[in-house]
């Protein structure tokens, strides 16, 4: 697993003060981009939250998941999240170290008082001494929230005074990249009232460890667990993944649940996000379909990666985007001269560089830019990787019918059909997953060859394993 230095650099740490007529709430920020372009400190926020012993949970659920691994638990991952100002709401987001939980608070414009909300994305400082501050806000007491320096830090300050270096695995931008192509697949398959909120998530087991996954369906009085993945059923994969939500339980007004279609032919446990609706504000946990499966390996973004013109139509919307809280397809298609289908699938392109992001609340993209190096997201990308290696080597034999075959990096071979859009493989990747985790390397292999695309070099002596 391919991993990178993040260094994360602050004029000073993040901290919540005691003044009069309140508390004041000071998020330090990282380096980010805005839209007059890369900041050190960038500046999104100064006013009052409406909610503001809700608010201190819901920064604390997103922290606990930035510093969680679900999977083989060990030392935290300690990573800081993300905010996004979109000009209407603040976006804090994170994701658990093992790659497998993506949490979501979205403080909206009736949760925040105050000035105009800025544009851009950049890490803000969540550390120790703040989270056990926000674990003591009082519900009564105005808070006021600042996102980034204040005139006073940025003239009497030369550098900053706290840094941060962590370890950030690829797998961290791929899930980013993932999570948004899965959730713009899933529909709202429930809806609870608070008190059946709070009657599933409290008797949800919580003990860590592999379990097979739980199948619910909508019924009066909340949700019923089923034995399979009928119709309109909703995965909930490793319960205990949910923990970050009981934070906020107490403020939760609705649990909205959400995932894609399902029925008997289901290939097996599917991802799903689970939404608790909070005053002026939503938090959303999005799991992956199995504990020990981060999103990194689900391969939802090949076929854009691999589609006809996707990258030329990526160059193109992404000088239209500006932070916006809800990407229109169709206004773009209008601005762009591109169908709406083109734009969906480079909007896809968009998000492996974690440029784009899904509100399933909303059923809508939205605009961010992580402040990590997306350079060369494509070639992170093993299986991508593994089907150009295939291509340079001439593994590749079109077949009449519409079929090829391509030999393994074994040598052995395999039969590649089309359908449509659909490829479908001999491999055991395409036998296990049937098509659940995006295609194999195999497949892609014989998309990159139809499209006429070049084999990317690799180095000296390694080839990729990858199915």
């Amino acid at each position: 697993m391919t991993q990178a230095e993040q260094a994360f650099a602050y004029l000073r740490p993040s901290a919540l003060h005691d003044a009069p007529g309140g508390g004041r709430l000071a998020l330090e920020t990282s380096g980010g981009a805005t839209p007059g372009g890369a900041r050190a400190h960038p500046s999104f926020f100064s006013g009052f939250l409406t909610s503001p012993r809700t608010a201190a949970a819901g920064l604390l659920a997103v922290a606990d998941v930035a510093a969680a691994r679900y999977r083989n638990p060990r030392a935290p991952a300690l990573l800081d999240p993300v905010v996004t100002g979109n000009g209407d709401r603040l976006r804090f987001e994170s994701f658990s170290g093992c790659g497998g939980v993506h949490a979501r608070l979205d403080v909206l414009r009736a949760g925040l008082d105050g000035a105009d909300v800025g544009h851009g994305t950049t890490n803000v400082d969540v550390n120790g001494p703040l989270r056990e501050a926000l674990a003591r806000t009082g519900a009564a007491d105005p808070l006021h929230l600042r996102v980034g320096p204040d005139e006073l830090a940025v003239t009497t300050l030369d550098g900053p005074v706290l840094e941060k270096k962590v370890p950030l695995p690829d797998r961290w931008l791929r899930g980013f990249a993932e999570t948004q192509v899965i959730a713009s697949g899933f529909d709202l398959r429930a809806e609870l009232s608070a008190a059946e909120a709070v009657r599933f998530l409290r008797g949800l087991p919580r003990a860590a460890g592999p379990a097979p996954p739980r199948w619910f369906v909508p019924a009066r009085g909340g949700l019923r667990a089923t034995s399979k993945a009928v119709p309109g059923a909703v995965c909930l994969p490793g319960p205990h993944r949910l923990a970050a939500l009981q934070r906020v339980l107490r403020y939760a007004t609705a649990l909205r649940v959400y995932g894609p279609p399902t029925g008997p032919s289901a290939p097996g446990p599917v991802a799903s996000a689970w939404e608790l609706a909070l005053p002026g504000m939503r938090l959303t946990l999005m799991l992956s379909p199995e504990t020990d499966r981060g999103f990194s390996g689900e391969g939802a973004v090949l076929d854009a990666l691999t589609a006809d013109g996707t990258a030329e139509d990526a160059d193109l919307l992404s000088v239209l985007l500006a932070w916006e809280p809800r990407v229109d397809i169709a206004s773009l298609a209008e601005q762009s001269g591109l169908d709406t289908a083109r734009v969906s699938a480079a909007l896809t392109r968009l998000g492996t560089a974690g440029r784009i992001g899904y509100d399933t609340a909303e059923a809508a993209y939205f605009h961010r830019e992580l402040p990590y190096s997306a350079h060369g997201v494509e070639r992170h990308n093993p299986r991508l990787r593994a089907a150009r290696a295939l291509l340079a080597e001439g593994a590749v034999t079109p077949q009449p019918g519409g079929t090829a075959l391509v030999r393994g990096s074994k040598g052995d071979l395999h039969l590649v059909r089309t359908a449509g859009d659909r490829l479908s493989c001999t491999c055991r990747w395409w036998a296990t997953y049937r098509g659940g985790r995006g295609p194999c390397s195999h497949a892609l292999a014989v998309r990159l060859h139809a499209r006429g695309a070049q084999p990317l070099a690799t180095p000296s002596g390694q080839k990729e394993r990858t199915p």
